[in-house]
């Protein structure tokens, strides 16, 4: 049955600011690093409130294209303003805190059994991954792909069929609150910090301790700025 007539929505405000500033920026040729207008000014000349430029901001944060520095204005991260649909944003926002809490417990069991079981190989391959992670965030990266390399390596270092079942299971929703949390400022770097505790846990064969950083690492994943973002606040 087709979906073309369910009930429409109306764009809200600051979804409109969006696009102007997605088209102003690629107008004005404008490269990460440059500055954007003052909100102030950015809302006298779109004729609308400042609190319609701040949502529309804040919206740009949570998806790392621009950084807004206390004092010292916004700029773009990004050459460009490729702004995911705010329903997406919504979407996403909704089913995140049931993905983190998933991960937390089937990780922070993974990682207790990867201490138990883990062999040579096993820790070569989460010390690759390291590294993997280590040369992207060396290029400006994120550290994406080493997150999921180093993930994978905890998983089949524990050795249970059924965990890495489940953990395969929600593989798509892992990757994308992954992305969430590796766009945050500064957090790639950290995430890294954390994985090096969790496989030294794991090489001495400390399981209590190995779960514990897992742990303290999920839950560093689940600050992100996306569950802070209320998408209907225009006050």
């Amino acid at each position: 049955m087709t979906d073309a007539l369910r009930p429409m929505t109306k764009q809200r405000l600051y979804e409109q600011v969006l696009e102007r500033l997605r088209q102003y920026v690629a107008d004005g040729g404008l490269r990460a690093g440059d500055r954007l207008p003052p909100e102030r000014d950015l809302a006298q000349r779109l004729g609308v409130s400042r609190a319609s430029v701040k949502q529309a901001i804040v919206v740009l944060e949570v998806q790392g294209l621009v950084e807004a520095r206390h004092g010292g204005g916004t700029y773009l991260v990004r050459d460009s303003l490729d702004v995911e649909p705010v329903e997406k944003m919504v979407e996403r926002r909704r089913r995140l805190p049931d993905v983190l809490e998933a991960r937390e417990a089937l990780e922070t069991k993974l990682a207790e059994l990867a201490a138990e079981r883990r062999t040579e190989d096993d820790l070569a391959a989460m010390r690759s991954a390291l590294a993997v992670m280590a040369e992207e965030i060396d290029r400006d990266g994120h550290g994406v792909e080493g997150d999921r390399l180093f993930h994978a390596a905890v998983t089949a270092a524990a050795h249970s069929s059924l965990l890495a079942e489940f953990m395969r299971s929600i593989a798509h929703q892992i990757a994308e609150s992954r992305t969430e949390s590796l766009r945050q400022p500064g957090r790639p770097g950290r995430s890294l910090a954390q994985h090096r505790a969790i496989l030294d846990a794991v090489a001495a064969r400390q399981p209590r301790q190995a779960a514990a950083a897992m742990r303290r690492h999920v839950r560093t994943v689940a600050k992100v700025r996306l569950l802070d973002w209320d998408p209907e606040d225009e006050r």
